[in-house]
């Protein structure tokens, strides 16, 4: 039986990939930085799924948790087969108003996390010689967005560090990917006026966000074997935002 280690995993779309792995048939470690939302969410689907499941809280910017939380899912499952780098902060500002804490904060929480979660838990996927790594990066990853530039360079970190990836582990038979979401509906998103909201979905040519459950799937099949020829790419779950080139309707 296959095991994701999901961080991230206690809301929107880290939540909507772990119930979406466990009704494949996956074993789930769920993490997540909050304990009380990563606990209520275990309880849920420990109703239908468990000893399949299973949440230890992690600081994904911190060594040591992140080497707890290989360890307990060793422990807890004895093999891991896919990792899905989902925990992720996001920050406005343009470069000059963002203060140093939150620019290392952003750093850490969005790149780092990827550096240390690879760290621990590649050697494993190296000796079995198979694996996957499905990093969720964002469209803003891709191209710039105003008032954005600290959460556009971590983004864009992550956007190449999946070439980088992809071409130092596909020795080993060890596929790593990028889901870009565009905005998606998830209970941070939902903190915004309304007003907001539906000017972001005025801005998609489908006239709609993404939904968190959608971005759910995309990160299955690039951790599937379904997805096996692909590795190294960045795959946009957008609803189409970042296809404009910016110029207006010409009558």
């Amino acid at each position: 039986m296959n095991t994701v280690v999901i961080t991230g995993a206690s809301s929107g779309m880290g939540l909507s990939a772990a119930k979406l792995f466990l009704k494949k048939g996956w074993n789930v470690m769920m993490s997540d930085l909050n304990d009380e939302s990563g606990q209520r969410a275990l309880k849920r689907l420990e109703a239908d799924y468990h000893d399949k499941v299973s949440f230890k809280q992690t600081n994904v910017s911190n060594s040591r948790s992140v080497q707890d939380l290989q360890r307990a899912a060793m422990t807890r499952f004895g093999h891991i087969d896919s990792i899905v780098n989902n925990a992720g902060i996001f920050l406005k500002g343009a470069l000059h108003e963002v203060d140093e804490e939150s620019w290392d904060r952003i750093m850490a929480v969005d790149v780092k996390s990827i550096y240390l979660m690879t760290k621990f838990f590649i050697p494993d996927m190296i000796s079995q010689k198979r694996g996957t790594i499905v990093n969720t990066a964002s469209i803003s990853g891709l191209a710039g967005d105003y008032n954005m530039a600290a959460y556009n360079a971590a983004k864009g970190a992550v956007v190449n560090l999946v070439r980088a990836m992809a071409l130092d582990y596909g020795k080993y038979n060890i596929r790593v990917n990028n889901v870009n979401p565009g905005p998606t509906n998830t209970p941070m998103f939902q903190a915004n006026p309304q007003s907001v909201i539906d000017q972001f979905k005025s801005a998609s040519p489908l006239k709609r966000l993404v939904e968190p459950e959608q971005v759910a799937k995309t990160i299955y099949f690039l951790a599937s074997d379904d997805s096996d020829p692909i590795t190294g790419e960045n795959i946009p779950v957008s609803t189409g935002f970042e296809i404009h080139s910016g110029q207006p309707v010409q009558n």
